[in-house]
């Protein structure tokens, strides 16, 4: 097996992949990715919190035109997990207001996206109908 990577630095990969997100100490207000300050309350405390791995489809749109190479119709989300907000496609579904629908849910899923040179995969995240 090659070695992998996440595509971003908020998903940690392994026997159960999830999100981790920086939570501000002092108003508990969540972000992905490094703060210097919380938009919330202009903190400078962060501590790392684990982000549930099911959640539930709070909006989305059917992305019918993108960049050249971005493969089209897609959904795009906002995934309520357990009160953090992730922005997110909705994957292995067909992108239709037939087929996805608000309070939805949905589970986290990981999916490679590319290789480099060496073999190392990178491995991306969406979210995914829950059973």
């Amino acid at each position: 097996m090659s070695e992998q990577i996440p595509f971003i630095n908020y998903l940690v990969l392994g026997d159960e992949p999830h999100l981790v997100a920086s939570e501000c100490t002092a108003c508990g207000a969540r972000f992905f990715d490094r703060r210097n300050a919380c938009a919330g309350c202009s903190g400078t405390d962060f501590k790392s919190v684990d982000i549930p791995t099911q959640g539930e489809v709070r909006a989305f749109t059917i992305v019918a035109f993108a960049a050249p190479g971005i493969e089209v119709p897609f959904v795009s989300a906002i995934v309520d997990c357990g009160g953090t907000s992730v922005r997110t496609n909705i994957v292995n579904v067909e992108p239709s207001p037939d087929h996805v629908k608000l309070g939805m849910p949905v589970k986290l899923t990981t999916f490679p996206i590319g290789k480099d040179d060496e073999g190392v995969e990178a491995i991306n995240f969406g979210f995914e109908p829950a059973a």
